[in-house]
């Protein structure tokens, strides 16, 4: 399934640092959502999958949005989608969950 998603509105009128969401100039989001009932078929599905993705990103920004990043993104793919707020998110991660205990998502690491 292709979801591609208007942004801009309500979205658009929030500043930048006013939450852990940035990038909110981007006029849609796009989001390939794939599912199979055979894991056997898991290798080709997730190929193809992220074949098509890898061919749209010459249209992307660059950015994401955090819940819809699979388990296995990267540490620099989490730094992007938070953009210019992440360095004050690694902040109060420090303060207030300095032993990482709130780590089951797309973690920011104290």
């Amino acid at each position: 399934m292709v979801l591609l998603e208007h942004m801009g509105g309500a979205v658009a009128r929030v500043g930048e640092q006013a939450t852990a969401f940035s990038n909110r100039n981007a006029m849609y989001n796009l989001s390939l959502l794939a599912g199979w009932p055979d894991a056997a078929d898991d290798e080709r599905n997730i190929a193809w999958t992220r074949s098509n993705g890898d061919a749209l990103k010459k249209f992307a920004t660059g950015a994401g949005y955090v819940n819809y990043m699979t388990g296995d993104e990267s540490t620099e793919r989490v730094r992007a989608t938070y953009e210019a707020n992440f360095q004050r998110l690694v902040a109060i991660k420090r303060k207030y969950d300095p032993d990482n205990f709130f780590s089951g998502n797309q973690n920011i690491v104290p």
